[in-house]
């Protein structure tokens, strides 16, 4: 909800303040002093009005079908009476969702979708009984009626005082009497009348008026707070349906993730090591048949097969490596980072502080993680020096890597950064990086910490 806040939805355009240069000048006017006339002011306003009316036929809805149903209980009528009851609540909520959307600024999702076991008349009254979001949008057509009349009550009572006050002059000088009086008469009983007739009280109302209309934007953003509260807490997806979509979410970037890395594994395979073995069989086959013939060429072809031997075997221990190194599995973290951090083509100082090992499939992240952003500085950031720290906070591990390069990495950009906060995310997990162009860059990795 953090956007309803910014620009993005036009709050400080004023009416008739277009011009690039008029526009210029009327933003530097302070706050406080645009807040009455404001785009945002006005929407907010006039959805505090349409609040109440709406509010009248949600709650004179929603009472009448509950009863009806309640009362039709002994009856197997009941059922559907309010299962269309709380439907309607439902459909209701939508407006209002639409309402705060385009008034109020507020994007709240829909809630999640009824679940029927069937589709029947039957499982459908069913899946509407049970749903939790039905009955969250009924407690909302109740509570709003009176927040609703309050909110409608104090709105236009200051809108329209202190705009009255406000222009009392220019009343006072259109219609200067009133009957047979100059002035307005502020109190008046049989023997004691009050009037405004004078320029010292046109002044102080005029003042008391211009107090009110610049404090009553601020007062109806404050009523409007109070109707975010309950169209996002009551009409929006629960807590509970909110992260089982997370955790799906998650779970289809592990499953992804997963097969990604088996297919580049399946890769590496059968374009490396596999293909060189094919070539040793075919050599020592040949090496094999020139033995008798020509002893030296199948000493050579043999020292040539044993050469390729060595590279498949390299290989073989770089994708083992990559996988899930033995080293890692034997000795934690701080020994197998510092193996990776050997092999990059920068000098990297690595300092892992951590008072016992987290579990297996964090700490193998954990190194993937680190491995991947070493590599991106190895082959993109042109730095000549690079550090990596891993610490742990409370329950949280933390990975740190930072190097002195040309800096403009984006995790946005659909680079392998991306692909590396999705499955840092799939663990509830947390990549943050700050890259200016220039350098340097800072990488920091957050992961929950479960104790091995």
């Amino acid at each position: 909800m953090a956007s309803e806040y910014g620009q993005g939805y036009g709050w400080d355009d004023g009416p008739g303040f277009r011009g690039e240069g008029t526009g210029e000048r009327w933003h530097r006017l302070p706050t406080a002093l645009r807040a009455p006339i404001e785009g945002r002011s006005l929407r907010e306003f006039v959805y505090l009005m349409l609040s109440l009316p709406l509010s009248i036929l949600m709650f004179t809805f929603a009472v009448t079908m509950m009863s009806l149903g309640a009362g039709l209980l002994i009856t197997f009528l009941g059922v559907p009476v309010l299962a269309a009851g709380l439907a309607g609540c439902r459909g209701l909520g939508a407006l209002e969702r639409a309402r705060a959307r385009g008034l109020l600024g507020l994007d709240v999702a829909a809630p999640e979708p009824l679940r029927m076991r069937k589709r029947s008349p039957m499982g459908w009254m069913g899946a509407t009984l049970r749903s939790g979001a039905s009955w969250r949008h009924l407690l909302y057509t109740v509570i709003h009626f009176p927040w609703a009349v309050f909110a409608f009550s104090v709105a236009i009572t200051l809108w329209t005082t202190g705009w009255t006050l406000l222009t009392y002059p220019l009343w006072f000088w259109v219609f200067p009497m009133s009957g047979g009086q100059d002035g307005l008469q502020l109190y008046g009983d049989e023997g004691h009348h009050v009037y405004l007739d004078n320029p010292f009280e046109i002044t102080v109302t005029a003042l008391v008026g211009l107090l009110l209309t610049l404090a009553t934007p601020w007062i109806v953003r404050s009523l409007t707070l109070v109707d975010r509260l309950l169209v996002g807490g009551l009409l929006g997806p629960s807590k509970l349906a909110t992260r089982v979509v997370e955790l799906e979410s998650d779970r289809g970037v592990v499953v992804d993730t997963a097969a990604a890395d088996l297919r580049r594994i399946e890769r590496d395979l059968h374009d490396g090591a596999q293909a060189r073995l094919v070539a040793l069989a075919m050599d020592l086959g040949l090496a094999k048949e020139k033995l008798a013939e020509d002893p030296e060429a199948a000493a050579r072809m043999v020292g040539e097969a044993h050469g390729e031997v060595k590279t498949a075997l390299q290989e073989l221990r770089d994708l083992a490596r990559g996988i899930h190194p033995a080293v890692l599995t034997d000795r934690g973290l701080d020994a197998a980072l510092s193996s990776v951090a050997s092999r990059c083509t920068v000098p990297v100082q690595v300092e892992v502080d951590l008072p016992a090992r987290p579990a297996p499939a964090i700490e193998g992240i954990a190194y993937f993680t680190v491995s991947e952003l070493l590599q991106n500085i190895s082959k993109h950031a042109r730095a000549t020096r690079a550090t990596v720290d891993v610490w742990r906070i409370e329950n949280r591990l933390m990975l740190q890597v930072v190097d002195n390069g040309v800096g403009g990495a984006d995790a946005g950009a659909g680079s392998g950064l991306a692909g590396l906060a999705g499955r840092l995310d799939a663990v509830d997990g947390i990549l943050v990086v700050d890259s200016p162009v220039g350098g340097p860059t800072r990488v920091t990795a957050e992961l929950p910490w479960r104790a091995a």
